[in-house]
Formats: structure tokens, C-alpha cells, sequence
């Protein structure tokens, strides 16, 4: 298997946003074309549309992991639980490494309430990548 690592911090350096970055190094295991899952999660970039709310490199692992735990079926209660377990588990280890999830923040734009260890996007990306092949690997 290709180090899904290096490929996401390689498209990042070729000038994708954190979103797609993340999202892109691991949707063709889920056999999403790169130009859809490009187009799909350029949205996510910057914040939300550059909007610096929740972290694109966060909103691409959770992409990731909807696509390897998240559910089609609608009423499925134990579904959305697993993927929901799942975003907040990611969520919660991002937050313990980094501070927070939000970009504003994790940039030093604005206050946080806890203390934060601000790093240059391509950080959050590996670590994002990172988190996604420690708790999905073996689900991926």
C-alpha cells in the first residue's frame, strides 16, 4: 500500500487545500474518482469555505472515516452511532494533540480556551493522516 501520509502532504504541496489533501490521499479506496473526491472536498478547505471554522484537514478525516463507517440507510440508529463514535473519537484526539478543531484558532486568529500548540497546516494534515491510519487501518 502506497504511504497515504507522504500522498496527502504531497497533494498539499502541489497547492490542494487541507480538505482535499486529506480526503483525496485515501478515496480512491473507496474507489471515488481523484477528480470527484477533489471536487468534493474543496468546499471543506480553509475552514469551510475559507470561513476558518472547523479545520479542512479535520473535515477531510471525517470524510474519510464516513466513508469507511458511515451509513446510507436512513433510521439506522446504530449506523449513525458508529460513525458518530468514530467523528468524535478523531475529534477528540486531534483537540488532546492540537487545542482545538477550529481553524481560526488553530492559526492563532482567535482565542482559545485551551492551550494550543500552533503548527502550519501541513502539520494538521499529517496528523490527520496519521489519526486515520491508527484508528482505521485495520477498517480502511
Amino acid at each position: 500500500m502506497e504511504n497515504r501520509i507522504d500522498k496527502a502532504l504531497e497533494l498539499f504541496d502541489n497547492g490542494y487545500n487541507c480538505a482535499q489533501s486529506v480526503f483525496v490521499a485515501y478515496a480512491d479506496l473507496f474507489d471515488i474518482e481523484r477528480n470527484t473526491a477533489l471536487k468534493l472536498s474543496t468546499s471543506f478547505g480553509g475552514g469551510m469555505g475559507g470561513m476558518r471554522n472547523v479545520c479542512g484537514a479535520v473535515s477531510g478525516m471525517f470524510m474519510v472515516a464516513g466513508l469507511k463507517t458511515g451509513t446510507s440507510i436512513p433510521r439506522d440508529r446504530e449506523g449513525k452511532k458508529r460513525n458518530y463514535d468514530t467523528v468524535q473519537l478523531l475529534a477528540d484526539k486531534f483537540t488532546q494533540e492540537n487545542g482545538s478543531i477550529i481553524c481560526s484558532q488553530l492559526l492563532g486568529l482567535e482565542a482559545c480556551p485551551t492551550p494550543l500548540k500552533k503548527k502550519p497546516c501541513r502539520e494538521y494534515i499529517r496528523f490527520c493522516a496519521e489519526l486515520l491510519e491508527t484508528n482505521l487501518k485495520k477498517e480502511i
